[in-house]
């Protein structure tokens, strides 16, 4: 089993577990809102280009509606647990392992976080996959940040700058803290912040991540 489906079982157990009521760290969704974004999300091509522009926002948020009315909350959790139909380009196992492991983790964390629950075991395996991502994605998710910025590992000497900058902010934690920092989810991140107070400040209020 790769990381993609090893991160949507537990994204499914944890959906189920909270139940179609319970809040998460996406502003204004519930778990059965963040449930139907994900399927539409792999399911929907109608609905895919307002994940991306604007504009199209509330043709995605009519989709998101549909597919809740669609099926039941459990119904909808299995939906998810099954995988992507044959037609999507998420079924391409390269392409499910490259694009939904981090965004699986990411809405577990999002369901999991304001229940209280603690961060989650991994695998050094899994950390190590996910600092390559960062790797990769760092210096985009963190180009509107108002200061420089560096995400160094916890769990192994390394550092990574995510931007330049003339002060700069140390981000402390694990590789899957720091994507959920990296994604906007700083409240709620398990990572440590090095800088001038007034910077740290400056950062957390203005980077929202994607």
């Amino acid at each position: 089993m790769g990381f993609a489906a090893e991160e949507r079982a537990a994204l499914c157990d944890a959906l189920l577990e909270a139940g179609p009521d319970a809040p998460t760290l996406c502003e204004g969704w519930t778990s059965h809102d963040l449930a139907a974004h994900i399927w539409v999300r792999e399911n929907d091509p109608s609905a895919a280009p307002g994940l991306l522009i604007g504009a199209l926002a509330d043709v995605t948020a009519s989709r998101m509606e549909a597919t809740k009315r669609r099926w039941l909350y459990p119904e909808l959790v299995q939906q998810i647990r099954r995988g992507p139909r044959p037609i999507s380009l998420f079924a391409l196992p390269v392409l499910d392992e490259l694009a939904n492991t981090t965004e699986f983790f990411v809405h577990t964390e999002d369901v999991r976080r304001p229940a209280g629950l603690p961060p989650r075991e991994t695998t050094q395996e899994f950390e190590d996959h996910v600092a390559k991502g960062l790797n990769g994605s760092a210096k985009a998710l963190f180009r509107k940040a108002p200061c420089g910025v560096m995400l160094e590992r916890t769990d192994r000497p390394q550092r990574l700058r995510a931007k330049a900058g003339d002060t700069t902010v140390i981000v402390i934690g694990k590789p899957s803290e720091l994507l959920l920092f990296a994604f906007g989810r700083m409240a709620d991140a398990d990572v440590q912040l090095i800088g001038p107070p007034e910077v740290k400040e400056e950062l957390l209020a203005s980077h929202s991540g994607f």
